[in-house]
């Protein structure tokens, strides 16, 4: 009886092992790094999955959101928001804009990207990456609020990308922050794109 209720402990054990041996691996940037296999960085979106909240603050001063808190001018203040990027843009998908915001102090970006693995996001990834490091590196830093229709795909993709071309992470590095604080999920398509930056950025090396 005490081997069998012993066996579930164990084997939690070798799962958490074998979890934090995958990331350090896929997140080593020496010599020999090599871009890790999608089924490894969904290794790393799907553990230890909790509820997320319709925002959630997933790096200092960059917020992930959904539609509906885009939309609230109200918490939007509250929340300090300065700068708005729509990963959702157009009348398509969600149609706020530049006139949405007159009048609060809200410079806003928009990205109109359907959430289709077929969809090439990566013309998007370098120019959204330097609107949010602009606002964060204004004397006043700004406060960056990422959104899409869920906060899960598109938008999480805009902001692993500023995290690798701005804050040197890896792939691997990128995801791991962000899902210490949302749960987030980009399609399999611009997880094919956010590996290609990984890699172009490891071999062309980051300033």
């Amino acid at each position: 009886m005490t081997a069998l209720a012993e066996e579930p402990r164990v084997q939690r054990n070798t799962t958490y092992v074998h979890q934090a041996f995958l990331f350090q691996s896929m997140s080593t940037q020496g010599v020999g790094y090599e871009t890790p296999p999608i089924c490894d960085l969904l290794t790393l979106l799907l553990k230890s999955r909790r509820p997320s909240g319709a925002y959630n603050e997933v790096w200092p001063n960059i917020y992930i959101s959904d539609a509906p808190t885009a939309r609230d001018k109200t918490l939007l203040h509250r929340l300090g928001i300065s700068h708005i990027v729509n990963a959702a843009h157009g009348p398509a998908h969600i149609d706020t804009g530049a006139d949405f915001y007159s009048g609060e102090s809200v410079e806003y970006h928009g990205v109109e990207a359907p959430d289709n693995r077929d969809f090439d996001i990566t013309p998007f990834l370098y120019p959204t990456a330097r609107f949010i490091h602009k606002a964060l590196s204004q004397q006043r830093a700004g406060k960056v609020l990422v959104h899409c229709a869920r906060g899960v795909s598109r938008s999480a993709t805009l902001v692993l990308a500023y995290l690798m071309i701005y804050e040197k992470l890896t792939i691997a590095e990128a995801i791991d922050s962000i899902r210490s604080h949302r749960n987030i999920l980009p399609n399999a398509g611009f997880l094919q794109q956010l590996r290609q930056l990984d890699s172009n950025l490891r071999r062309d090396g980051i300033d």
